[in-house]
């Protein structure tokens, strides 16, 4: 894959392990979400997740390299923040109010809709998707309606709050394909601490404008709270979002969204197994509709790249150079 001028290109092994981190990691954290939001104000909460996880990473950095580690410049600086709030303001926030009254299991398939918000964004931006990518995102959206449908009708889930979740989509969307293209860091730790640092500060600072100020109250948290606050901050954040900042930088786009089809079968799972969060037909049936649909988009993706390389490999013998100047060809989005 392209990396980005001047920088070596990560090993595959490390791409797969940061991947599989994401895979497993990030569909536990919808239930742990749901656990925390149950007693603790939702954005304040997620503030409190990210800001000690940026400078738990931040004062690993300046033990190891010193205070220099730390230094961007200030077009970083911006992109970092900008970065930060689509990912954790827009991304997670909407999440976190989202789940005060969506299931964590169906919390996870709506967010599943990534890849479709992607294609859509792309075409907006210049690119030409696949015919099977355009049925892939027409089908996506016909499983959203299978979910969210029944289930804001029946009042199991408000829509007001299912709509949040498609807010957080695409400015999780947003982030993602900003983040290799303005000028964050070349250092992953430096660019993660920085993102989380200022997302978890914007966050805390909306939830102060909205008034869950005037609702903290420690002494009634529920212990499972504090306890998956905890896992919120070690494992979902500091290992989980570094990870995913790395594959940002080091593995294509389409790749990296394959994790919300994966996402969603560990949160529903431990949805069922840990909060007996119900199953009916409609939602099964939507999820299974929405995760075939993201399985298309990425195989399309898989597809186009293959044909950008295979071209790419033909031109130089159109062109008949000499000997000495034939180089083996490197595809549109070489692999990490």
């Amino acid at each position: 894959m392209t990396t980005g001028a001047g920088r070596t290109p990560a090993a595959p092994w490390l791409v797969w392990l940061a991947l599989l981190t994401i895979y497993v990691v990030w569909g536990s954290t919808y239930l742990a979400i749901r656990v925390v939001v149950d007693s603790m104000p939702p954005l304040l909460a997620a503030g409190a997740r990210f800001i000690p996880a940026a400078l738990a990473v931040m004062l690993w950095l300046v033990l190891r390299r010193g205070p220099g580690g730390l230094r961007i410049t200030r077009r970083e600086a911006f992109a970092t923040a900008f970065v930060g709030a689509c990912l954790l303001l827009g991304g997670n926030g909407m999440v976190s109010l989202a789940e005060r009254d969506v299931p964590s299991g169906l919390t996870a398939v709506l967010v599943a809709t990534l890849p479709l918000v992607l294609v859509v964004m792309r075409r907006a931006l210049g690119e030409r998707p696949r015919r099977l990518a355009v049925f892939g995102v027409l089908f996506g959206f016909v499983g959203v309606a299978v979910l969210v449908l029944p289930q804001g009708l029946s009042g199991a889930a408000p829509f007001g709050s299912m709509a949040l979740l498609l807010v957080s989509v695409t400015s999780w969307a947003t982030g993602s394909l900003a983040s290799p293209r303005i000028g964050l860091p070349a250092d992953t730790f430096v660019s993660t601490s920085y993102q989380m640092l200022f997302g978890g500060l914007l966050l805390s600072a909306a939830g102060l404008l909205l008034g869950e100020g005037a609702s903290v109250d420690i002494a009634a948290y529920r212990p499972e709270s504090f306890l998956a606050l905890g896992y919120l901050i070690v494992v979902g954040s500091i290992v989980a979002y570094t990870a995913y900042g790395f594959l940002l930088q080091n593995a294509p786009i389409g790749r990296i969204s394959t994790y919300a089809y994966v996402n969603p079968v560990v949160a529903v799972a431990l949805g069922a197994l840990l909060l007996n969060e119900r199953l009916d037909l409609s939602m099964l049936l939507g999820a299974t509709i929405v995760i075939v649909a993201v399985a298309i988009i990425v195989t399309s993706d898989s597809r186009s790249k293959r044909d950008a390389a295979a071209a790419d490999e033909v031109e130089p013998a159109r062109a008949v150079p000499s000997a000495g100047q034939v180089q083996p060809a490197r595809g549109a989005s070489e692999t990490a």
